[in-house]
């Protein structure tokens, strides 16, 4: 395996993006899913596997986010062969969104394989700039403001990024010289760094950039108005592979931190998220259409992931995080039916579809719906189970048990605000409303049944057991 097999159908799929053939497009589709054929390679190969030195190192957490991110990209792109039937979208605006998806795709690989921070940042530079031009492939003033509002906030979250590369580099510099700049050698030498305190503040500035490019506070609703403003497959993208690079990331700084000062770490962000999800549990109550309801809600499951990481689950995270990775561009690529014309209507929206096609599509997003709030037997569910199990043997071990058996109430009530209105939605779209007919294409509900597969997948014995053995 190496690195050019990786990129190749990349690269291929930024050529074609160039041919003004219609039948283009049917092409481009076909390549996302030659992409998935060498990462299923890679992720059969013994790890760790080293693909560029030790620069770009595969190991079972890389290989399991890569895997995810490629079946969404392959959903994505099969709902995007119908998008003109739903909204007004032109040839060249097809193009420009493979184009830069490929350019997205190539710094996803480079981001999420990486060993090394440098690289890691630059693979995620380059999917934040070519994410501006997927939010403009919407030919609207509302667009064309979200994407510079877009590329002002990213550029904010990556300088933070660097910067706190630039720290956490320096901390460490003394003992591995250039090395420390690599993840494993990092991790191998946390308990000798000389200035802990100098990492603490690189960690702590690289993580407030990662979280404000995942919709954390202060930035709660930046991520949603610019899923709002875009395209349905673009949010499909932000959620279910964009921020898989981001959060990778944060697994492989927080796995340092933890052992440079865990308590420290642990308070950090553990505060930091529950702030996130008070914030965003009324914002979601607030919500008056889809895109912002399915776009809050994934920035309080990525606080949840994030949570349960630190809280000593990484099984709970990472089962959690594929689980949102398939759940959510499932119900944003669904929006596209959902919202007749453009037009959001909560009420009635999951009735008046007729046929096999029709039946399948409501079934199919009702079970999402009520599988993104954990209800069993929801791969969120056990998830849950486990990493709130995993917070309450935290709490016992702290010296503040009371205070932190308290923040784990306080957070279940917050969720319980989310649960009930996702419950209320449900109900007002399966049985208020008018009964209007909607159109269920073939691309798209073929996108829904790959999600829904993907999801029962997650469950097998032989997935827990993989997922196990990564934490």
């Amino acid at each position: 395996m190496n690195l050019t097999l990786l990129l190749l159908p990349a690269i291929i799929m930024f050529g074609i993006s160039f041919f003004k053939n219609k039948k283009a497009k049917y092409i481009l589709a076909f390549t996302s899913f030659v992409i998935l054929g060498p990462i299923i390679e890679l992720f059969l190969l013994p790890k760790p596997y080293n693909i560029l030195g030790s620069y770009l190192v595969a190991d079972k957490l890389d290989t399991y986010v890569l895997l995810v991110s490629s079946i969404v990209g392959i959903g994505v792109t099969l709902a995007l062969l119908t998008l003109d039937k739903h909204v007004k979208v032109s040839p060249k605006a097809y193009r420009k969104f493979y184009r830069f998806f490929a350019i997205f795709w190539i710094g996803l690989i480079f981001s999420i394989l990486s060993n090394h921070m440098g690289i890691y940042w630059i693979g995620l530079e380059l999917a934040t700039l070519s994410t501006v031009y997927m939010i403009k492939t919407n030919y609207t003033p509302a667009a064309h403001k979200e994407a510079w509002n877009y590329m002002i906030v990213g550029a904010i979250a990556v300088s933070l990024i660097l910067f706190g590369i630039i720290l956490m580099y320096a901390s460490a510099k003394p003992i591995l010289g250039e090395d420390a700049m690599q993840f494993d050698l990092l991790l191998a030498h946390a308990k000798e760094i000389p200035s802990p305190f100098l990492f603490e503040m690189g960690f702590a500035i690289a993580t407030i950039g990662m979280f404000v490019k995942m919709g954390f506070f202060p930035m709660n609703l930046w991520l949603a108005n610019i899923e709002r403003a875009s395209f349905y497959p673009v949010a499909a993208l932000f959620s279910g592979i964009l921020e898989s690079a981001v959060v990778v990331g944060f697994f492989r700084f927080s796995q340092i931190a933890m052992k440079v000062n865990y308590d420290h770490l642990f308070i950090f962000v553990f505060v930091y998220t529950i702030l996130t999800i008070f914030i965003v549990s009324f914002l979601i109550f607030r919500a008056k259409d889809f895109m912002r309801l399915f776009s809050l809600s994934g920035v309080e499951h990525m606080a949840l992931i994030v949570i349960f990481w630190v809280s000593g689950a990484p099984f709970a995270a990472l089962l959690h995080f594929g689980a949102h990775a398939f759940l959510k561009p499932a119900l944003f690529l669904s929006t596209g039916v959902l919202e007749s014309n453009g037009k959001y209507k909560i009420a009635g929206a999951l009735r008046g579809y007729k046929g096999a096609k029709g039946t399948l599509f409501w079934f199919l997003v009702s079970l999402f719906l009520l599988a993104i709030i954990s209800l069993p037997p929801s791969p969120m569910f056990f998830s849950e189970l486990y990493g709130f199990g995993a917070m309450i043997s935290t709490a016992k071990e702290s010296d503040h048990m009371l205070a932190m058996i308290g923040a784990i109430l306080f957070l279940l009530a917050l969720l319980s605000i989310i649960f009930y209105r996702f419950v209320a939605i449900y109900q007002s779209m399966k049985y208020e409303g008018k009964e209007e007919e909607k159109t269920v294409y073939s691309s798209e509900l073929f996108a829904l049944v790959i999600f829904a597969i993907s999801l029962m997948a997650l469950l097998l014995p032989s997935s827990l057991a993989y997922l196990k053995s990564i934490g």
